[in-house]
């Protein structure tokens, strides 16, 4: 799968605040932090356990 900053994601569980079901990825590197878009809580993930529990991308991030 391919993702990159700033995409908009869905992930397999629901967040508990259970406002949105959407994920801004936020930071990239070896961990991936994705931000809630309901709440605004951030959640840290390393790269392998971010692509297990993704389940798809919603929207993709503006290239410039």
């Amino acid at each position: 799968m391919e993702y990159d900053l700033n995409d908009i994601v869905e992930m397999k569980k629901q967040h508990p605040c259970r406002k949105s079901t959407q994920w801004k990825i936020i930071r990239m590197g070896a961990d991936i932090r994705i931000k809630c878009l309901g709440c605004g809580a951030s959640v840290l993930f390393s790269r392998s356990e971010f692509e297990k529990k993704c389940k798809r991308i919603i929207e993709r991030a503006d290239k410039q």
